[in-house]
């Protein structure tokens, strides 16, 4: 799911509460290997920065992605290492 206000795009990704906290201990090589997967598609959407909310983790961007840049999110997410695939829930 994405949203859009003014200054801010989200991506959510709803996620139970110990994947949270799993893939949060390590954000910053997450953030970093989900821009790379992005250059890789030659996108020019950057992840900034990710937090937990109780709905599950929120990505934010730089810009309104595609649904080819929305895929390679979900797709990174979903083979983190961290996480345990039976709990996830992407839509």
């Amino acid at each position: 799911m994405m949203t859009k206000r003014p200054f801010k795009k989200q991506v959510i990704i709803p996620i139970d509460n110990n994947n949270k906290q799993k893939f949060m201990s390590f954000s910053n090589a997450h953030i970093a290997n989900i821009n790379s997967a992005l250059k890789s598609i030659k996108s020019q959407v950057i992840a900034d920065f990710v937090h937990m909310k109780h709905l599950g983790i929120i990505i934010t961007i730089n810009k309104v992605t595609s649904l080819l840049d929305l895929q390679t999110i979900k797709n990174y997410v979903k083979n983190a290492e961290h996480i345990e695939f039976s709990d996830l829930e992407i839509p």
